[in-house]
C-alpha cells in the first residue's frame, strides 16, 4: 500500500453501503448502455427496412466522431469504474493495525473458531461492536467460503494457506453466517452467527467462558512439547533463524527471493520447511505434517506473534 494513500477503515453498514452503492451503479450503466443499443437497433430496423424510403446512394464510410465517442466515453466510464472499486476493496481487503485477530478453522460442516484468550465456539463468532476484528481462517479438509450476507464480505477458505478477511460491527445484533461454496453433502447446513456485543457485555462473555490456558500459552506448551526449544531457543547451540518478532518480517531466502512473514509462511514452515529456506541456514528442520492438527498450528502461530522483537525465545509469554 503506497505511504502516501490513507485508506480509513469503514463499519460493517458503511461497507455493506458502499458495496451496494457501486453494485447499483454498475447495474444501472450497463442498462443504459444496453437500453440505448436496443433502442437503436429498433429505430434503424424500422427506418431502413426493406420497403422504406430511406436515402441509400451515399452510405458513409466512416463516422470518426461518433466512433471515438462510443469508445472513450465508455473506456472512461470504466476506468472510473475500476477505481472505485480498486479503492473499496483496498479499504476491506487491509485491516487496521489494532485489530482483534480470531483464528477461524472451517471443517465439513462446521465453523470452529479460537479467541485469543483460549475459549472456543462452534457456528458462532461473538464479537464487540465498534472493534475492528481480523480473522485469520484455513480449512482442514475442502474449499469453504466464509460470507456474512449483511457485510457484503465473503473470502475463500483453503485447505494448506490461510486467508484473512477483516469488519467492524456497529451495532449489536446477530448476523447470519454461511459457507457460500459447495463443500460436500452437509454444505447447506454449514452456518452460524456472528453475534455482535456491546465492548463490556463482550468482556464479560470473553471472562466467563476464558480457557484455561489462552492460545499463546497454548502454543508455548506445544512449542516445547515438540522440541522446537532445541533449535529456536536463545541458548540452543543449534544455528535456527530468530523467532522473535517474525510475523510481518521480511525475511530473505537462499534462492535469492524474500517475503514478507505471514501466518501462511509460519504454517509452510512447520509444514514444509523445505519449501522456504532462510538465507544463511542450513535446511535440517524436520516437517511436523501429521504431527500438527490445524487448531495446533494456529496456536504455535500465536504464540510465535506474542514474542516481541526483545524477547528471548523460550519465555513463556
Amino acid at each position: 500500500m503506497n505511504q502516501g494513500l490513507t485508506l480509513l477503515p469503514q463499519s460493517a453498514t458503511a461497507a455493506a453501503r458502499a458495496t451496494d452503492t457501486l453494485y447499483l451503479v454498475l447495474v444501472g450503466f450497463s442498462g443504459l448502455i444496453a437500453a440505448i443499443f436496443i433502442t437503436l437497433i429498433i429505430v434503424f430496423c424500422y427506418r431502413y427496412r426493406r420497403n422504406a424510403q430511406a436515402d441509400r446512394s451515399k452510405p458513409p464510410s466512416h463516422a470518426w466522431g461518433l466512433e471515438a465517442a462510443w469508445t472513450i466515453a465508455p473506456l472512461l466510464v470504466f476506468l472510473w469504474l475500476f477505481a472505485w472499486a480498486a479503492r473499496d476493496y483496498a479499504v476491506q481487503a487491509r485491516a487496521p493495525d489494532n485489530a482483534m485477530q480470531i483464528f477461524i478453522v472451517a471443517k465439513q460442516w462446521v465453523w470452529t473458531v479460537e479467541h485469543p484468550n483460549g475459549r472456543r465456539e462452534i457456528n458462532e463468532l461473538h464479537i464487540p461492536v465498534d472493534t475492528p476484528v481480523k480473522l485469520i481462517m484455513t480449512s482442514q479438509d475442502v474449499i469453504h467460503s466464509f460470507f456474512v450476507p449483511a457485510f457484503r464480505n465473503k473470502r475463500d477458505v483453503v485447505p494448506g494457506r490461510y486467508s484473512t478477511i477483516w469488519f467492524q460491527a456497529d451495532r449489536p445484533g446477530k448476523y447470519l453466517l454461511l459457507c457460500a461454496e459447495y463443500c460436500g453433502t452437509e454444505h447447506s447446513e454449514m452456518k452460524g452467527r456472528i453475534i455482535a456485543m456491546e465492548p463490556e457485555d463482550y468482556t464479560r462473555w470473553e471472562q466467563d467462558g476464558a480457557g484455561e490456558a489462552g492460545l499463546a500459552q497454548q502454543g508455548f506448551a506445544l512449542f516445547r512439547q515438540h522440541g522446537c526449544m532445541g533449535c529456536h531457543a536463545a541458548a540452543s547451540t543449534v544455528h535456527a533463524p530468530e523467532l522473535s518478532g517474525l510475523l510481518g518480517r521480511r525475511v530473505h531466502l537462499s534462492d535469492g527471493s524474500s517475503l514478507v512473514a505471514d501466518e501462511t509462511y509460519v504454517r509452510d514452515s512447520i509444514m514444509e520447511p523445505q519449501k522456504a529456506i532462510v538465507a544463511g541456514y542450513d535446511a535440517i528442520m524436520p516437517s511436523f505434517k501429521n504431527q500438527l492438527n490445524e487448531e495446533e498450528i494456529m496456536a504455535i502461530i500465536e504464540y510465535i506473534r506474542s514474542l516481541g522483537p526483545d524477547q528471548l525465545m523460550g519465555e513463556r509469554p
